[in-house]
């Protein structure tokens, strides 16, 4: 998709696509959404878009202006499916675990697609409904504004961060992962005491851990590095 600007007024599709259905804009990033993750990156073009979608090529263009503004509505979707499926309860470190594991749930669901957009600003609604409703678990938390934003940037780089890691080991053929899966056991747990004392004290904890993600106990790290923070804050505040 090259550069080509079309009115908003004259976005709208009047006809059917040859496969009977009126295109949209949610249509088109759910149709590129599953492309990619059959496909790869590589999916992402305007001619098997409209393939898939059976629609001249350049009918996308009365909704995306090129191939980067359909990839920020991509991820903006992602994290749409993640707030539309979240629910507050107004403790903020359980409301904030929740959000995290539900992100890296759904990059885990859509891998391809999550190391693509992992690292992209939207500035659309759903990534400003994600930023507005974060800073708002953390400001009624009690976190000065300072303090909520750092937290919060902390917060969703490490949630993306890992979501785009664990992503792209998923997306690895699986005799790949089942190879690197091996090597804890039939490398790091044969290695001896007297050339590695550390390794091999702590092998089984190893074959154990390693071969899943750190996420859930690196949220936990920082929540709990955030609750420290909180604390010192009220108790500053009461001196």
């Amino acid at each position: 998709m090259s550069e080509r600007v079309v009115p908003p007024a004259a976005r709208r599709r009047r006809r059917p696509t040859k496969q009977g259905v009126v295109l949209s804009e949610k249509l088109i990033v759910e149709t590129a959404l599953r492309l990619i993750e059959e496909h790869g990156a590589d999916a992402l073009s305007v001619r098997r878009l409209g393939r898939a979608l059976g629609a001249d090529p350049s009918s996308l263009y009365r909704y995306f202006r090129h191939t980067d503004d359909l990839m920020l509505a991509i991820a903006d979707e992602l994290i749409g499916r993640t707030m539309r499926s979240w629910r507050p309860t107004g403790d903020w470190r359980a409301d904030l675990r929740d959000l995290g594991l539900r992100m890296h749930a759904g990059a885990l669901a859509h891998p391809r697609a999550a190391v693509l957009s992992s690292y992209r600003v939207t500035g659309r609604v759903h990534e400003i409904q994600a930023v507005e409703t974060g800073l708002g678990v953390l400001r009624d938390a009690g976190f000065p504004d300072a303090e909520a934003v750092r937290i919060y940037h902390a917060f969703i780089d490490q949630a993306l961060g890992f979501g785009a890691l664990d992503s792209a080991n998923v997306s690895l053929p699986r005799p790949v992962r089942e190879a690197e899966a091996e090597i804890w056991r039939a490398t790091y747990a044969r290695l001896p005491a007297d050339t590695h004392p550390n390794i091999a004290a702590t092998a089984r904890h190893l074959v154990a851990s390693m071969g899943g993600s750190a996420y859930p106990a690196a949220l936990d790290l920082l929540l709990t590095a955030a609750a420290t923070r909180l604390s010192e804050i009220r108790a500053a505040a009461e001196e």
